[in-house]
């Protein structure tokens, strides 16, 4: 009986679904979905909307999801909730307010899920985001120009998959290992911050 509690305690599944969630979780899914919503209409103001909801579609905000490795559920619910905010501000259809969200939901818990793999846990995130957001964004662009030797649907999932890969394996990789060195974690965790790895 011990060895099997003690197995289902070395569960990760059952680990992430056991965390608790409290005011201070609220307040930083809360910050996180503010944060998501702030960077995508900073970046559409200044680079211009196809990086945003075109057939790139290039999210600087999606490098949040490779952070959900520290913050855990807060960071899940935050970018999930921002992509919703930020759908529904710049509506382009029904499906990417309901079915965006869902894709960063997501990736997000694949992420959690496979934490002490960082890099194949940013790599496998991008995934669900090219399938489901590349599955019905065809239906309002058209694929780059250099993806047009595959299906319509097919170039579009591409397109998504490959912006996905950058946003969250390249540059969430990237400022993911900067915020896990001591010299940030500590000044975070002093502060009352509650990184993933202190649950």
């Amino acid at each position: 009986m011990e060895s099997s509690t003690r197995s289902a305690l070395n569960n990760p599944v059952l680990e992430v679904l056991n965390a608790k969630f409290d005011s201070r979780d609220l307040t930083l899914t809360s910050l996180f979905a503010a944060l998501y919503v702030v960077i995508n209409v900073v970046q559409s103001f200044t680079v211009g909307n196809p990086t945003i909801y075109g057939p790139i579609q290039l999210r600087i905000a999606d490098f949040m999801i490779a952070l959900t490795v520290l913050f855990g559920w807060p960071m899940v619910y935050g970018v999930t909730l921002g992509c919703f905010f930020t759908n529904a501000y710049f509506f382009i259809g029904a499906p990417d307010v309901v079915l965006g969200p869902i894709a960063n939901l997501i990736a997000s818990c694949i992420v959690l899920l496979l934490r002490k793999r960082r890099m194949i846990a940013c790599i496998t995130a991008a995934l669900p985001i090219g399938l489901i957001v590349g599955g019905y964004l065809w239906l309002f662009f058209r694929p780059p120009e250099i993806l047009s030797v595959l299906p319509v649907w097919a170039g579009m999932i591409a397109s998504i998959a490959i912006s996905s890969l950058v946003a969250i394996a390249v540059l969430g990789y990237i400022v993911l290992k900067l915020l896990s060195r001591p010299s940030i974690i500590e000044p975070l965790r002093s502060l009352g911050l509650r990184i993933l790895a202190d649950r």
